[in-house]
Protein backbone atom coordinates (compact mmCIF):
# COMPACT_ATOMS: atom_id res chain seq x y z
CA UNK A 1 0.00 0.00 0.00
CA UNK A 2 0.98 3.19 -1.07
CA UNK A 3 1.45 5.79 1.85
CA UNK A 4 -1.25 8.42 0.68
CA UNK A 5 0.77 9.38 -2.69
CA UNK A 6 -0.22 9.45 -6.43
CA UNK A 7 1.27 7.35 -8.87
CA UNK A 8 2.87 10.51 -10.46
CA UNK A 9 4.36 11.48 -6.71
CA UNK A 10 5.73 8.24 -6.35
CA UNK A 11 7.28 8.51 -9.70
CA UNK A 12 8.59 12.51 -8.42
CA UNK A 13 9.83 10.45 -4.91
CA UNK A 14 11.71 7.94 -7.08
CA UNK A 15 13.85 10.21 -8.79
CA UNK A 16 14.25 12.41 -6.26
CA UNK A 17 16.08 9.27 -4.30
CA UNK A 18 18.40 8.92 -7.31
CA UNK A 19 19.66 12.40 -7.84
CA UNK A 20 20.36 12.83 -3.84
CA UNK A 21 21.06 9.08 -3.05
CA UNK A 22 18.00 7.99 -0.68
CA UNK A 23 15.63 5.89 0.09
CA UNK A 24 12.21 7.38 0.30
CA UNK A 25 10.25 5.34 2.89
CA UNK A 26 7.05 5.03 0.14
CA UNK A 27 5.05 1.67 0.60
CA UNK A 28 3.38 0.13 3.63
CA UNK A 29 5.25 -1.70 4.87
CA UNK A 30 7.95 0.65 5.31
CA UNK A 31 11.13 -0.20 4.86
CA UNK A 32 13.04 -0.24 8.05
CA UNK A 33 16.73 0.74 6.72
CA UNK A 34 14.94 3.95 4.57
CA UNK A 35 17.04 6.89 4.59
CA UNK A 36 13.49 9.05 4.84
CA UNK A 37 10.31 9.00 6.31
CA UNK A 38 7.17 10.84 6.46
CA UNK A 39 6.31 13.36 9.07
CA UNK A 40 3.45 12.90 11.49
CA UNK A 41 1.10 15.16 9.26
CA UNK A 42 2.00 13.62 5.74
CA UNK A 43 0.98 10.02 7.92
CA UNK A 44 -1.56 7.96 5.52
CA UNK A 45 -4.83 7.23 7.14
CA UNK A 46 -4.57 3.25 7.79
CA UNK A 47 -7.47 1.16 7.30
CA UNK A 48 -9.08 0.27 10.35
CA UNK A 49 -6.99 1.92 12.76
CA UNK A 50 -7.48 5.05 14.92
CA UNK A 51 -6.89 8.52 13.76
CA UNK A 52 -3.18 9.68 13.53
CA UNK A 53 -1.41 5.60 13.66
CA UNK A 54 1.60 5.35 12.45
CA UNK A 55 0.95 1.59 11.70
CA UNK A 56 3.69 1.20 9.05
CA UNK A 57 5.50 -2.03 9.57
CA UNK A 58 2.99 -4.39 8.67
CA UNK A 59 0.06 -6.64 10.19
CA UNK A 60 1.94 -8.56 12.44
CA UNK A 61 4.75 -6.05 13.60
CA UNK A 62 4.69 -6.34 17.51
CA UNK A 63 8.33 -3.97 17.52
CA UNK A 64 7.14 -0.85 16.07
CA UNK A 65 10.11 1.62 16.28
CA UNK A 66 12.28 -0.74 16.98
CA UNK A 67 12.20 -2.14 13.23
CA UNK A 68 14.45 0.85 12.76
CA UNK A 69 17.23 -0.65 14.60
CA UNK A 70 18.58 -2.59 11.71
CA UNK A 71 22.50 -4.08 11.67
CA UNK A 72 22.96 -1.39 9.22
CA UNK A 73 22.04 1.24 12.15
CA UNK A 74 23.43 -0.74 15.11
CA UNK A 75 26.33 -1.34 13.18
CA UNK A 76 27.40 2.49 13.15
CA UNK A 77 26.26 3.09 16.05
CA UNK A 78 28.53 0.74 17.44
CA UNK A 79 31.42 3.44 16.02
CA UNK A 80 30.00 5.68 19.84
CA UNK A 81 32.37 3.19 21.19
CA UNK A 82 35.43 5.04 21.91
CA UNK A 83 36.78 4.71 25.36
CA UNK A 84 35.01 1.78 27.16
CA UNK A 85 33.68 2.99 29.84
CA UNK A 86 29.84 1.32 30.99
CA UNK A 87 27.58 2.68 32.28
CA UNK A 88 24.06 0.82 34.19
CA UNK A 89 20.84 2.76 33.74
CA UNK A 90 19.05 0.72 36.15
CA UNK A 91 17.77 1.53 39.65
CA UNK A 92 18.15 -2.06 42.40
CA UNK A 93 15.06 -3.80 41.79
CA UNK A 94 14.15 -2.61 45.21
CA UNK A 95 13.87 0.73 44.59
CA UNK A 96 11.73 3.04 44.74
CA UNK A 97 10.83 1.13 48.15
CA UNK A 98 6.99 2.22 47.74
CA UNK A 99 7.14 2.52 44.05
CA UNK A 100 4.48 5.30 42.73
CA UNK A 101 0.86 4.59 41.01
CA UNK A 102 0.47 2.36 43.79
CA UNK A 103 2.28 -0.48 42.70
CA UNK A 104 3.47 -3.52 44.70
CA UNK A 105 7.05 -3.26 45.54
CA UNK A 106 10.06 -5.69 44.65
CA UNK A 107 10.06 -8.48 46.93
CA UNK A 108 13.57 -10.82 47.05
CA UNK A 109 13.79 -14.37 49.26
CA UNK A 110 16.78 -16.15 49.60
CA UNK A 111 15.84 -19.91 48.84
CA UNK A 112 18.33 -22.25 51.01
CA UNK A 113 19.34 -25.42 49.36
CA UNK A 114 21.97 -26.57 52.04
CA UNK A 115 23.17 -24.73 54.56
CA UNK A 116 26.41 -23.14 53.10
CA UNK A 117 26.35 -25.03 49.98
CA UNK A 118 24.23 -23.94 47.57
CA UNK A 119 21.05 -21.16 47.47
CA UNK A 120 18.65 -19.82 44.97
CA UNK A 121 16.65 -16.52 44.68
CA UNK A 122 12.78 -15.84 44.24
CA UNK A 123 11.70 -12.61 43.44
CA UNK A 124 8.01 -10.63 43.00
CA UNK A 125 8.01 -8.07 40.84
CA UNK A 126 5.43 -5.69 38.75
CA UNK A 127 7.36 -4.62 36.35
CA UNK A 128 6.23 -0.92 36.14
CA UNK A 129 7.40 -0.74 39.88
CA UNK A 130 11.01 0.53 39.13
CA UNK A 131 13.68 0.64 36.04
CA UNK A 132 11.47 -0.81 33.18
CA UNK A 133 10.36 -0.48 29.47
CA UNK A 134 6.52 -0.22 28.98
CA UNK A 135 5.29 -2.44 26.49
CA UNK A 136 2.76 -1.86 23.87
CA UNK A 137 0.40 -4.18 26.09
CA UNK A 138 0.54 -1.51 28.69
CA UNK A 139 -1.52 1.40 27.45
CA UNK A 140 -4.06 1.45 24.57
CA UNK A 141 -5.50 4.15 22.73
CA UNK A 142 -8.43 4.97 25.12
CA UNK A 143 -10.89 6.39 22.86
CA UNK A 144 -10.78 2.99 20.12
CA UNK A 145 -9.83 0.60 22.64
CA UNK A 146 -7.19 -0.41 20.58
CA UNK A 147 -3.53 -1.04 21.71
CA UNK A 148 -0.82 -1.27 19.24
CA UNK A 149 -1.05 -2.10 15.58
CA UNK A 150 -4.89 -3.83 16.24
CA UNK A 151 -4.60 -5.50 19.35
CA UNK A 152 -6.73 -5.31 22.08
CA UNK A 153 -7.78 -6.64 26.10
CA UNK A 154 -8.74 -9.57 24.58
CA UNK A 155 -5.64 -10.63 23.02
CA UNK A 156 -3.57 -9.79 26.15
CA UNK A 157 -6.21 -11.97 28.66
CA UNK A 158 -8.89 -14.30 28.96
CA UNK A 159 -9.55 -17.28 27.06
CA UNK A 160 -8.46 -15.89 23.53
CA UNK A 161 -5.32 -14.17 25.07
CA UNK A 162 -2.48 -14.64 22.36
CA UNK A 163 0.98 -13.52 21.76
CA UNK A 164 0.32 -10.20 20.13
CA UNK A 165 2.26 -7.21 21.62
CA UNK A 166 4.10 -9.36 24.03
CA UNK A 167 7.11 -8.39 25.16
CA UNK A 168 9.39 -11.11 24.34
CA UNK A 169 8.89 -9.75 20.49
CA UNK A 170 11.55 -7.13 21.90
CA UNK A 171 13.87 -9.19 23.47
CA UNK A 172 14.06 -11.43 20.48
CA UNK A 173 14.70 -8.71 17.82
CA UNK A 174 16.67 -6.75 20.88
CA UNK A 175 17.61 -3.33 21.67
CA UNK A 176 20.93 -1.50 20.74
CA UNK A 177 21.98 2.00 19.10
CA UNK A 178 22.78 5.45 19.46
CA UNK A 179 21.73 7.09 22.94
CA UNK A 180 20.97 11.05 23.25
CA UNK A 181 20.83 12.68 26.34
CA UNK A 182 19.13 15.97 27.15
CA UNK A 183 20.46 16.62 30.51
CA UNK A 184 17.37 18.98 31.42
CA UNK A 185 17.79 18.71 35.34
CA UNK A 186 21.82 19.93 34.48
CA UNK A 187 20.78 22.61 32.51
CA UNK A 188 17.91 24.19 34.88
CA UNK A 189 20.81 24.26 37.49
CA UNK A 190 22.82 26.07 35.01
CA UNK A 191 20.08 28.81 34.30
CA UNK A 192 18.44 28.72 37.26
CA UNK A 193 15.09 27.34 36.61
CA UNK A 194 13.51 25.85 39.87
CA UNK A 195 11.03 23.06 39.55
CA UNK A 196 10.11 19.94 42.10
CA UNK A 197 10.52 16.68 40.63
CA UNK A 198 8.12 15.46 42.59
CA UNK A 199 5.02 17.35 41.07
CA UNK A 200 3.29 18.50 37.92
CA UNK A 201 5.77 20.38 35.44
CA UNK A 202 5.93 20.17 31.71
CA UNK A 203 9.02 20.17 29.97
CA UNK A 204 8.52 22.09 26.46
CA UNK A 205 9.77 21.48 23.26
CA UNK A 206 11.37 24.91 23.64
CA UNK A 207 13.25 23.56 26.81
CA UNK A 208 14.44 21.20 25.68
CA UNK A 209 15.92 22.31 22.13
CA UNK A 210 17.56 25.26 23.94
CA UNK A 211 18.67 22.05 26.44
CA UNK A 212 20.32 20.34 23.50
CA UNK A 213 21.32 23.75 22.08
CA UNK A 214 23.31 24.09 25.59
CA UNK A 215 25.40 20.73 25.11
CA UNK A 216 25.99 21.68 21.30
CA UNK A 217 23.21 19.14 19.84
CA UNK A 218 20.70 20.61 17.60
CA UNK A 219 17.59 18.00 18.73
CA UNK A 220 15.98 18.30 15.14
CA UNK A 221 15.81 15.58 13.01
CA UNK A 222 18.67 15.45 10.64
CA UNK A 223 16.11 15.05 7.71
CA UNK A 224 15.41 19.18 9.03
CA UNK A 225 19.41 19.94 9.60
CA UNK A 226 19.76 18.87 13.17
CA UNK A 227 22.02 16.26 14.86
CA UNK A 228 18.97 13.00 15.29
CA UNK A 229 19.82 10.56 13.32
CA UNK A 230 17.17 7.90 12.41
CA UNK A 231 16.74 4.94 15.81
CA UNK A 232 18.36 6.93 18.54
CA UNK A 233 17.14 6.22 21.32
CA UNK A 234 16.55 9.05 23.67
CA UNK A 235 16.76 9.64 27.64
CA UNK A 236 15.98 12.77 28.99
CA UNK A 237 16.86 13.50 32.70
CA UNK A 238 14.41 15.50 34.68
CA UNK A 239 16.11 14.55 38.04
CA UNK A 240 13.48 12.84 39.67
CA UNK A 241 16.68 9.82 41.44
CA UNK A 242 18.12 12.67 41.81
CA UNK A 243 15.54 13.89 44.31
CA UNK A 244 14.47 10.87 45.12
CA UNK A 245 18.04 9.60 46.67
CA UNK A 246 18.16 13.35 48.57
CA UNK A 247 14.80 12.36 50.65
CA UNK A 248 14.36 10.37 53.65
CA UNK A 249 12.52 6.51 53.08
CA UNK A 250 9.42 8.16 55.22
CA UNK A 251 9.04 11.21 52.61
CA UNK A 252 9.66 9.08 49.75
CA UNK A 253 6.65 6.56 50.85
CA UNK A 254 4.24 9.72 51.59
CA UNK A 255 5.32 11.18 47.82
CA UNK A 256 4.91 8.03 46.43
CA UNK A 257 1.30 6.62 48.34
CA UNK A 258 -0.70 10.01 47.31
CA UNK A 259 -3.96 8.94 46.13
CA UNK A 260 -4.36 8.01 42.13
CA UNK A 261 -7.14 8.77 40.01
CA UNK A 262 -7.09 9.34 36.47
CA UNK A 263 -7.61 13.09 36.10
CA UNK A 264 -6.57 16.56 36.44
CA UNK A 265 -6.75 15.88 40.17
CA UNK A 266 -4.74 12.98 40.52
CA UNK A 267 -2.28 13.08 43.60
CA UNK A 268 0.42 10.99 41.85
CA UNK A 269 2.24 14.33 39.95
CA UNK A 270 5.49 14.29 38.05
CA UNK A 271 7.43 16.77 36.34
CA UNK A 272 8.10 14.88 32.98
CA UNK A 273 7.70 16.11 29.17
CA UNK A 274 5.38 18.44 27.67
CA UNK A 275 2.52 17.07 25.73
CA UNK A 276 2.20 20.00 23.62
CA UNK A 277 1.81 19.60 19.77
CA UNK A 278 5.65 20.55 19.08
CA UNK A 279 6.75 17.35 21.24
CA UNK A 280 4.47 15.13 19.62
CA UNK A 281 5.65 16.47 16.68
CA UNK A 282 9.07 16.31 17.51
CA UNK A 283 9.22 12.50 18.62
CA UNK A 284 7.19 11.23 15.76
CA UNK A 285 9.33 12.75 13.22
CA UNK A 286 12.44 12.44 15.01
CA UNK A 287 11.98 8.55 14.20
CA UNK A 288 13.75 7.84 17.41
CA UNK A 289 13.73 4.10 18.03
CA UNK A 290 12.87 4.62 22.13
CA UNK A 291 12.13 7.36 24.31
CA UNK A 292 13.00 7.09 28.04
CA UNK A 293 13.35 9.34 31.15
CA UNK A 294 14.08 9.00 34.77
CA UNK A 295 10.64 9.66 36.22
CA UNK A 296 7.42 7.22 37.23
CA UNK A 297 5.91 9.22 34.30
CA UNK A 298 7.80 10.21 30.94
CA UNK A 299 5.12 12.98 30.43
CA UNK A 300 4.76 15.44 33.28
CA UNK A 301 1.61 14.28 35.14
CA UNK A 302 -1.34 14.19 35.52
CA UNK A 303 -2.24 14.68 31.57
CA UNK A 304 -3.58 17.92 30.87
CA UNK A 305 -4.47 17.18 27.43
CA UNK A 306 -7.72 14.79 26.46
CA UNK A 307 -4.86 12.18 25.16
CA UNK A 308 -1.92 11.26 27.19
CA UNK A 309 1.31 10.65 25.27
CA UNK A 310 1.22 6.98 26.47
CA UNK A 311 -1.38 6.54 23.74
CA UNK A 312 0.41 8.53 21.21
CA UNK A 313 3.62 6.97 21.56
CA UNK A 314 2.62 3.34 22.88
CA UNK A 315 -0.88 2.37 21.20
CA UNK A 316 -0.14 5.22 17.87
CA UNK A 317 3.47 5.11 17.28
CA UNK A 318 4.60 2.48 18.43
CA UNK A 319 7.57 3.92 20.13
CA UNK A 320 8.88 1.80 23.55
CA UNK A 321 8.59 3.91 26.68
CA UNK A 322 11.53 3.90 29.49
CA UNK A 323 10.86 5.10 32.95
CA UNK A 324 12.52 5.25 35.96
CA UNK A 325 15.83 4.79 34.57
CA UNK A 326 19.12 6.00 36.53
CA UNK A 327 20.53 8.64 34.61
CA UNK A 328 22.86 10.06 37.60
CA UNK A 329 25.76 8.34 36.55
CA UNK A 330 25.41 8.41 32.50
CA UNK A 331 25.04 12.69 33.03
CA UNK A 332 28.06 13.25 35.28
CA UNK A 333 30.52 10.83 32.62
CA UNK A 334 28.30 12.93 29.51
CA UNK A 335 29.69 15.99 31.37
CA UNK A 336 33.24 14.84 32.43
CA UNK A 337 33.46 14.02 28.38
CA UNK A 338 31.52 16.85 26.43
CA UNK A 339 29.48 13.64 24.52
CA UNK A 340 26.22 13.34 24.73
CA UNK A 341 26.02 10.43 22.68
CA UNK A 342 27.08 7.04 23.52
CA UNK A 343 26.13 3.47 22.69
CA UNK A 344 23.31 1.53 24.62
CA UNK A 345 22.35 -1.66 24.80
CA UNK A 346 19.09 -3.42 26.70
CA UNK A 347 17.83 -6.60 26.71
CA UNK A 348 14.20 -6.86 28.02
CA UNK A 349 12.75 -9.84 29.61
CA UNK A 350 11.85 -12.83 27.35
CA UNK A 351 8.46 -13.67 28.70
CA UNK A 352 6.02 -14.88 26.09
CA UNK A 353 2.66 -12.71 26.88
CA UNK A 354 4.33 -10.23 29.15
CA UNK A 355 3.29 -6.96 29.56
CA UNK A 356 6.59 -4.61 29.92
CA UNK A 357 10.30 -6.04 31.69
CA UNK A 358 12.78 -4.51 33.41
CA UNK A 359 14.80 -2.25 31.34
CA UNK A 360 18.21 -4.44 31.83
CA UNK A 361 20.04 -1.44 29.55
CA UNK A 362 23.65 -0.13 29.60
CA UNK A 363 25.50 2.67 28.08
CA UNK A 364 29.16 2.34 26.49
CA UNK A 365 31.33 5.00 26.08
Amino acid sequence: MSAGKSPAQLRLTQIKDILTFSKTATTIPFDPDSTKFPTRHELPQIAGAPPGAAWVWGEDDYLGRLNLLTPTRVKAAAAEVKTGEMVSLNLPLSVPEVPAFHREGFQHEIKTLAENIAYDDLYRLNTQSGTQWDGFRHFAHIASGAFYNNTHGEDIKGPNANHKCSIHHWSEHGIAGRGVLLDYRGYTYKKGIQYDPYDYYPISYEELYQCGKDQGIDIRPQAQGGDIKIGDLLFIRSGFVEAHNSKSPSERAKLATRPHVFGLDDGQRWAGVSQEEKVIDWIHDSYFATVAGDAPSFEAWPSHEAMCLHEYLLALFGIPIGEMLDLEKLARTCREKNRWTFFVSSVPANVPGGVSSHANAMAIF
